[in-house]
């Protein structure tokens, strides 16, 4: 069984990433290889890194509104670099009536406000990769 490596990503120009960061910290504390991009990425950047890293998946953090365009963006990306395997899940302040959207867009999961790490990773051990679901 290989370890999941998940790039952590803050795009656009949203400056607040201590979620990402609690996430990321999350992530790697089960196990995961976590690349943390830092803040003001673009989505090529993004990808570039992801592809470079050899990621299993992406997860992006998104407060600053601009959700659907970075989300579209970046799966489209994906799929122009033949790199459409790579799971992209994400969260932040993002409307319930954009979550059916994002999906129908590619995005595999969107964590709202109150999710937990804890159905984080679980998630991310559920459905990307080798990994297999942490016990009870």
């Amino acid at each position: 069984m290989s370890t999941v490596r998940v790039v952590v990503a803050k795009p656009g120009l949203d400056g607040h990433d201590r979620g990402a960061k609690v996430v990321a910290r999350a992530l790697r504390d089960a196990g995961m290889e976590v690349i943390y991009t830092g803040l003001h990425q673009t989505p090529e950047q993004i990808v570039e890194t992801a592809i470079q890293e050899d990621a299993d998946c992406i997860g992006l953090s998104v407060l600053s509104g601009a959700h659907m365009t970075l989300f579209r963006k970046l799966i489209d990306l994906l799929r122009e670099r033949d790199a459409a395997d790579i799971v992209v899940f994400g969260g932040g302040i993002i409307p319930d009536g954009d979550v059916p959207l994002l999906t129908e867009a590619g995005v595999a999961k969107v964590f709202t406000p109150g999710a937990t790490t804890y159905e984080i990773v679980a998630w991310v051990r559920e459905n990307v990769g080798n990994e297999s679901p942490a016990p009870a």
